[in-house]
């Protein structure tokens, strides 16, 4: 990218977005918007898309990428878990069990904005009380959708993703690098 352009502003907290975006090459600035990710009454894919929105819509910036994400379990929404026995509940449900991960995108260029939710299907192996207390343990899920991360330890836990695996990490990455790259906005 060419000197006097601004960076990519990533309206997300999320340590695991920004790395994504920086391992491409794109400068970015993290701007944090001060949005509640409490739950609204939507189905699972329009709440992040809502959720992504509203957290874009709340940055100033030419180039601005908001994204949110959300664990569907047969159309109940599994966010952040509170505590460490939310996050067991969490992965008792999804043991052995196909779930749904949307992840939902706001990007405005100085020109649009465009806005899609992206699905994969995750298939967790049948997990054992003694492997969800090892992973509970590790507090890597507190923090996370359903209570688990793929790109970490929790990668123990998947027996398959269907789809695009970094949808389930947080950010569609190719569709995302295709949008900028298509409008000039290139690393």
């Amino acid at each position: 990218m060419g000197s006097g352009k601004p960076p990519l502003i990533l309206a997300s907290g999320s340590p695991r977005r920004k790395a994504l975006l920086e391992a491409l090459g794109y400068p970015i600035r993290v701007a944090v918007p001060g949005v509640e990710e409490e739950d609204l009454p939507l189905p699972p894919k329009a709440l992040a898309q809502a959720l992504a929105r509203r957290k874009g819509e709340a940055v100033q910036g030419e180039w601005v990428l908001a994204a949110d994400t959300v664990v569907d379990l047969d159309g109940e929404v599994l966010g952040k878990p509170k505590d460490p026995e939310e996050n067991r509940l969490f992965l008792r449900r999804l043991s052995g069990r196909p779930h749904l991960v949307h992840t939902a995108f706001y990007l405005r260029t100085p020109k649009e904005v465009v806005e899609e939710v992206h699905t994969a299907k995750v298939f967790f192996r049948p997990l054992s009380e003694e492997e969800i207390a090892w992973y509970v343990g590790s507090g890597e899920g507190l923090d996370k959708a359903g209570g688990y991360g793929a790109q970490g330890l929790g990668m123990a836990l998947l027996e398959r993703v269907e789809g695009d695996f970094y949808t389930v990490v947080g950010l569609p990455v190719s569709r995302v690098f295709a949008l900028l790259w298509e409008r000039g906005f290139r690393p």
